[in-house]
């Protein structure tokens, strides 16, 4: 029976790509220390029904620890997420800050660069859009 969990888990792994967990405490501590381009992986909900902005999907989200993000979701490097407000959500991007100060998340997509050198991608339903 052990053997079998342990492939189990290993199967799990591999179909999840082995994909960071959220840490919604990380991204707390991340905002109150101004810590932006940092890496963050983290629960919300959604605030606001998605806006197409140019080659952006934008919408705000709550996190579990209360500060409100607004994603910056590139669809031009990623599939359209097909959100609406009040939907759960897993986020993995890049913290930014602009003056306010207001607090968001890009780099939402697996195409890398040298503005989003990692990798990220938004749970939503079961399925990644990255």
């Amino acid at each position: 029976m052990n053997r079998l969990a342990v492939v189990a888990a290993t199967l799990l792994l591999v179909a999840c790509g082995g994909r960071e967990t959220p840490d919604d405490q990380g991204l707390h501590n991340d905002i109150q220390q101004s810590t932006s381009g940092a890496e963050v992986t983290f629960d919300a909900t959604v605030s606001t029904d998605p806006v197409q902005n140019g080659d952006h999907e934008v919408f705000e989200v709550k996190t579990t620890t209360g500060e409100s993000l607004e994603i910056d979701h590139n669809t031009s490097l990623a599939q359209n997420v097909p959100l609406h407000k009040g939907d759960a959500v897993v986020v993995h991007g890049q913290l930014y800050i602009d003056p306010g100060p207001r607090y968001g998340v890009h780099c939402t997509h697996a195409h890398t660069s040298s503005g989003c050198p990692n990798p990220g991608w938004i749970e939503y339903n079961t399925n990644y859009y990255e």
